[in-house]
């Protein structure tokens, strides 16, 4: 099958497979699985014109809205978070979209940028499990504990059936204003500042409008490593944040596409569309199922592929 946009040739089932492969497993952690298909389309496809950026951004609008769904049902939805995101990310996605174009055309000096903002993450998250593990680190993880042994014994009780809603800790938000946001979760109160979410997520913004991610997806791993927030909590509120930015950031490169006539700008809604009907599946069935995996767990997974991906773009690089 042939991509005219990506001016690559593969096969059918390919795109779809691999984004239902990495969206299962990344949408647990809150992120779409677009920071991972990049590197594929670039490294395994050869995709490497700046359409790629916007190519992922349309996936991301195709694939998260099944995975928000299902968050929102169990009443993990911490929505005055996901408009602080929302609102944050949107200027910095226009931002990043144009440095990406004007910029970085160049993939080989976009795989570097891209692999010190990852690997920095990588290396925050690893360090803070390690400290946890030692003792060393706060102990802010009783809910998502306490949450994980409501579910074990509710899958005990009922034969590994699937949780109802009523079944489940849902969020109730506490205060919402411009100073401050707070929520609870299992009796635990998390409390952050608003400026502190906004500016964040200012920066992340750009940073997203260059990757093609649409800036939500990375703010994830902030949130449970600076802010220290239960992943169980925040996963919803990223993917939709990525959702809002990444129908931004398409729309702008479709807008920017007439203005450089030389490069590849605007998507390949082709690809982009067969990569979000596999990510929708794939985003549906990890949300579904995140509740049954420790949060431990998903915090390593998501620190070891985002070290993983900045180790192969550094390689790629050198």
């Amino acid at each position: 099958m042939v991509f005219q946009t990506a001016g690559i040739e593969i096969a059918f089932w390919i795109p779809p497979l691999v984004a239902f492969v990495i969206s299962f497993f990344t949408s647990m952690g809150g992120v779409s699985g677009a920071f991972l298909l990049l590197p594929f389309q670039m490294s395994f496809l050869g995709y490497t014109n700046p359409s790629v950026s916007a190519t992922n951004q349309l996936f991301n609008i195709v694939a998260i809205p099944s995975g928000v769904y299902r968050y929102w049902k169990e009443g993990r939805m911490v929505w005055p978070l996901t408009w602080v995101v929302v609102t944050g990310t949107l200027p910095g996605v226009f931002i990043g979209a144009f440095v990406r174009v004007a910029y970085l055309p160049d993939p080989k000096n976009f795989k570097l940028f891209a692999a010190a903002v990852l690997f920095y993450i990588g290396y925050r998250m690893a360090g803070d499990l390690i400290k946890k593990k030692a003792g060393k680190g706060d102990n802010k993880a009783d809910s998502e504990k306490r949450f994980q042994e409501m579910v074990h014994r509710h899958r005990s009780k009922t034969a590994g059936k699937e949780l109802p809603v009523s079944g489940l800790s849902t969020v109730t938000v506490t205060h919402f204003n411009l100073k401050r946001l707070g929520y609870t979760f299992y009796d635990e109160s998390f409390d952050v500042s608003f400026w502190g979410i906004f500016a964040l997520s200012f920066i992340v913004g750009i940073i997203g409008g260059i990757y093609g991610i649409g800036g939500g997806a990375i703010i994830a791993p902030f949130f449970v490593t600076f802010f220290k927030l239960p992943v169980y909590t925040i996963a919803g509120a990223a993917l939709m944040g990525t959702f809002v930015t990444s129908i931004a950031g398409v729309a702008f490169y479709q807008a920017l596409a007439p203005f450089y006539p030389h490069l590849s700008v605007a998507p390949d809604w082709l690809l982009g569309i067969m990569f979000g009907i596999g990510g929708m599946a794939g985003m549906y069935l990890g949300a579904r199922c995140q509740k049954f995996v420790p949060a431990e767990a998903i915090k390593w997974m998501l620190a070891g592929i985002i070290i993983f991906t900045a180790v192969k773009y550094i390689a790629d690089f050198m």
